[in-house]
């Protein structure tokens, strides 16, 4: 797959995985939500990552690496990296990992603007 189509798979792939976390929400599914919100997050986050270096990332770790290193090419980034940081503690660790589910306003609010993120992340590809 080239890197373009692989770019834009990923962040297909994200979207998906945010309207699975909505859907999730609706049902009452708090922990299943964060998680799928969390992994929009990611692969989002790997998508830019692959844009701007040709490289995708295959661990989380690598992820995290990456987006530290794009943040000191591009200053610009440095939300984008403060929001992943945050998600990855709050929604992975914390509420899919921890199971703890409160407060639920706040898990609801995460996973809805998971799509501000990857429009975000869409947007830095690019540019």
């Amino acid at each position: 797959m080239l890197e373009t189509d692989r770019v834009s798979f990923l962040f297909a792939d994200a979207r998906a995985l945010y309207d699975d976390a909505l859907e999730m929400l609706e049902e009452g599914r708090m922990r299943n939500a964060a998680d799928k919100a969390w992994g929009a997050t990611k692969r989002a986050t790997d998508a830019l990552i692959l844009a701007r270096t040709g490289v995708e990332p295959r661990t989380s770790g690598q992820t995290v690496l990456g987006i530290r290193r794009l943040r000191h090419l591009d200053p610009s980034l440095e939300s984008l990296r403060l929001r992943y940081a945050a998600r990855q503690s709050f929604l992975h660790g914390r509420c899919f990992y921890d199971g703890i589910l409160e407060p639920e306003e706040d898990i609801d609010r995460d996973v809805r603007e998971t799509i501000d993120y990857i429009r975000d992340a869409e947007v830095k590809a690019q540019t």
